[in-house]
């Protein structure tokens, strides 16, 4: 095997990531996820294009160096700006750049961006082209099967053949349809059917083209069963809501050491990132909002949970609130894998 093949075929990228999720992966949320794993990637919440162009860029696209491998994902829909944004975004230092082809929600439909692409995979080619011609790194899709009443056979193959002759260096296909009239973006998430069936013939007829799965994958077990069929897995939900799952990547996935033995290691790996955010006028909540669910199964998580809401949140509190938390969550238990019911 020739070095671009071997190159082409390196799938290693994709196998775990932590889906973008708005109002939820910000930066706090990806320092706080890369504790618990060095190779899980990392995903932005989506920016669209033109908040890249026209607002602030440092605040939209600010992020600390701990977090690579970490990749920006962009919304729009006109190749032009999602190229100049690509550019900018590639400057600040991301490792990949994904374009949104899989939100439903109503706003980006206003702005013919996000799903409602996938009715159109000419212009998502002309977008990777774009993007592609303007950046040297990765430039991925994320999308999902197809909308409304779509045939996803022709739907789905119909935006990969425009994408990977527009060079696409990876696909993440959500694995349902988004119904974009008559469901709400949170029913989109759950409501309209998983098909994995559908990404694995996907993956048969496109070998070398890097393909991760998304879509009500819950735990560690899940993710081993789709990597024995696709190339990696997108975990959203409960990576946020059991953050603890995150522990197990880089040992079960990857065949690697973790950073962190457990959970109460991993509070402490963050508290420097916590007293420089404190330091810098963020208040306790702002990161520790992300770690609300990281006790889920140990007694005393519920304590846990309820201190850190109710003193957590005031203008006052600092690591010693954290701390006075964590101390209410037993040693005792189950630790590693979250894929247990919340104490």
């Amino acid at each position: 095997m020739s070095d671009a093949e071997e190159k082409t075929n390196d799938f290693s990228p994709y196998r775990f990531s932590v889906a973008p999720m708005m109002d939820w992966t910000d930066r706090y949320c990806r320092s706080f996820h890369r504790v618990l794993s060095r190779r899980a990637r990392l995903y932005t919440e989506m920016v669209t294009s033109n908040a890249v162009l026209h607002g602030d860029r440092t605040r939209l696209l600010g992020f600390s160096a701990r977090e690579h491998p970490v990749a920006v994902q962009l919304g729009g829909s006109v190749p032009s700006d999602l190229a100049k944004a690509a550019r900018i975004a590639e400057g600040f230092g991301y490792d990949e750049i994904n374009l949104n082809v899989g939100c439903p929600s109503d706003r980006v439909q206003d702005g013919r961006f996000g799903a409602c692409l996938m009715r159109d995979p000419i212009l998502v080619g002309e977008c990777v082209a774009a993007m592609k011609a303007a950046i040297s790194v990765p430039v991925t899709v994320k999308c999902r099967i197809g909308v409304d009443d779509q045939d996803t056979e022709v739907a789905l193959d119909s935006l990969v053949d425009a994408v990977t002759q527009a060079g696409v260096d990876g696909l993440i296909v959500h694995a349902r349809k988004a119904w974009l009239q008559g469901l709400s973006p949170k029913e989109n998430r759950d409501v309209p059917p998983l098909d994995y069936g559908r990404v694995a013939r996907l993956k048969q007829k496109r070998p070398s083209l890097p393909i991760a799965i998304n879509g009500g994958i819950a735990t560690i077990d899940d993710t081993l069963t789709q990597l024995t069929v696709v190339d990696g897995v997108m975990m959203g939900r409960a990576a946020y809501n059991e953050p603890a799952l995150l522990l197990d990547v880089d040992h079960l996935i990857f065949g690697e050491a973790g950073p962190v033995a457990d959970a109460f290691e991993a509070v402490e790996a963050f508290a420097p990132t916590i007293a420089e955010a404190l330091g810098n006028g963020i208040r306790l909540h702002t990161l520790t909002r992300h770690m609300l669910g990281l006790f889920n199964g140990r007694p005393g998580a519920r304590a846990y949970r309820r201190h850190l809401s109710t003193f957590g949140t005031r203008a006052d509190a600092d690591l010693s609130t954290l701390r006075e938390a964590v101390a209410q969550v037993s040693k005792e238990g189950p630790g590693g894998s979250a894929a247990v019911q919340a104490a």
